[in-house]
């Protein structure tokens, strides 16, 4: 796991505050996985450091973007199929199987 990753993470305001670094870095694997992409898409560049993350930062709007859509598939989830005798659930690889933006069909 990355350095940056080791330290408790902050300005979370979707996933749970009490996450732990190895849940927190599997999340965002699978995000990477989703969307193919790597942390920069969504995370900006620290201001001293430009080479290096700042995980907190809220500067890019694909951040923001992110948690709507984790609420929105939360909400779907829950309403159709988090009940018993449901098998699936839908994920970010849903619809962007890969891709940064999914395709319309």
């Amino acid at each position: 796991m990355p350095q940056q990753q080791s330290r408790r993470p902050k300005n979370l305001k979707v996933l749970p505050k009490d996450i732990s670094g190895e849940e927190l870095h599997k999340v965002m694997e699978d995000f990477n996985a989703a969307l193919g992409v790597k942390c920069g898409f969504c995370h900006a560049s620290q201001q001293d450091n430009p080479k290096r993350l700042d995980f907190a930062k809220d500067e890019k709007p694909e951040k923001e973007m992110a948690r709507k859509m984790i609420k929105m598939t939360a909400r779907i989830n829950k309403k159709y199929f988090h009940k018993e005798g449901a098998m699936n659930s839908i994920s970010c690889m849903t619809c962007h199987n890969g891709k940064e933006h999914p395709k319309g069909v």
